[in-house]
This record gives structure tokens, C-alpha cells and sequence, in this order.
């Protein structure tokens, strides 16, 4: 029985690294599980308001109808200004309104991420714990992967191209795909 992780990256730019590591853990997912990949790009800021005239945007409903179907959930990160990004915050805050919220509980969720920096993504992986334990996801915690150097590891469009990179990558998709 085929296993299918959505994937989610965190960053709008066109040659994000994390689009570009999640695209790398899509084509190295294990016979078996699939990585579909899911977009936060159209998600508008959360506004109350428009929820409570309108319900929830269409793209939030695409991403809900996602995460319900799939088996698990890996979240690619990239941290800003030492934490998570407003815009990927947003949107996981959109999926958990209305009916999302009980789709999260009990999922399983990896967080992986990219960074120019030294330090990766140490920072906003931690940032995103309170997050997922409020919202009750199972929270798979035997891998763990902080790029850092991106820019060295990555082409122009954000394709991850370093064979030991993508090593790691692999070995942490197959434990996460394993996991489910």
C-alpha cells in the first residue's frame, strides 16, 4: 500500500531553497510513498472577517483536502529573523480553522529546512513545536535535517545538486515514509 506525504514549503520566492528541497525529497521518496507537493502561494492573510462572511478561501480548502488525505506531513522550513515565516505560520493557521483543526490531530509531521546561514533552520524547526503540539500532531522526531549553506549546495533555480545533501535527504524521506 502506497504511503503519500504532503509536502509543504514555506517560502513564495521563485528559487527558494526549501521549494527546491522539497522538490529533491519528492524525486527521492521510497518505492511505496509518494511526496505530493501542496502550494501555499495563494493562501491570503488570515482575516476573521473575510472568514466569518465567506468561510474558508479555496485555497485553504485545497490544502485541507490534502492533509486529510495524506498519511503524513512534511513541512520544509526556511527561518526568518531567527523563527518561522509569517506567510507559511499563516497558512498552517488557515488549515486548522473550521473542520482543519481535528485533520491535524494525530498526524504524523516532519520538519526539515534550508538556509543560507550557518546554523540552518535550527531556530524556526524549534519554533514550529509549540505550534504543532497545540494543534496536536504526531510530531516524528528520529531524523532531522538542517541545511545550512544553502546557496553552495543549490543551483540558480533552487534545485538541491549536492550528492551528500541529497543523501541525507533521502535517508531522512525513507524514515519518515517508514514511520507511517
Amino acid at each position: 500500500m502506497s504511503k503519500t506525504i504532503l509536502g509543504l514549503a514555506g517560502s513564495l520566492r521563485q528559487a527558494s531553497f526549501n521549494a527546491g528541497l522539497l522538490r529533491a525529497a519528492a524525486e527521492l521518496a521510497p518505492q511505496g510513498a509518494r511526496i505530493q507537493i501542496g502550494s501555499i502561494r495563494e493562501v491570503p492573510l488570515y482575516d476573521g472577517d473575510v472568514e466569518a462572511e465567506s468561510g474558508l478561501p479555496q485555497p485553504v480548502r485545497t490544502l485541507q483536502a490534502q492533509l486529510a488525505a495524506a498519511d503524513g506531513l512534511l513541512m520544509v522550513t526556511p527561518e526568518y529573523n531567527n523563527g518561522v515565516p509569517g506567510v507559511f505560520k499563516n497558512a498552517i493557521d488557515w488549515m486548522s480553522r473550521g473542520e482543519g483543526a481535528a485533520i491535524f490531530v494525530g498526524k504524523p509531521v516532519a520538519v526539515i529546512g534550508a538556509s543560507p546561514s550557518g546554523f540552518g533552520t535550527t531556530l524556526a524547526q524549534s519554533h514550529w513545536l509549540p505550534v504543532l503540539r497545540t494543534l496536536k500532531a504526531a510530531l516524528w522526531t528520529d531524523g532531522r535535517l538542517m541545511v545550512s549553506r544553502a546557496q553552495s549546495l543549490c543551483d540558480d533555480q533552487g534545485n538541491l545538486t549536492d550528492d551528500k545533501t541529497r543523501a541525507l535527504l533521502r535517508k531522512f524521506v525513507e524514515g519518515f515514509a517508514a514511520s507511517l
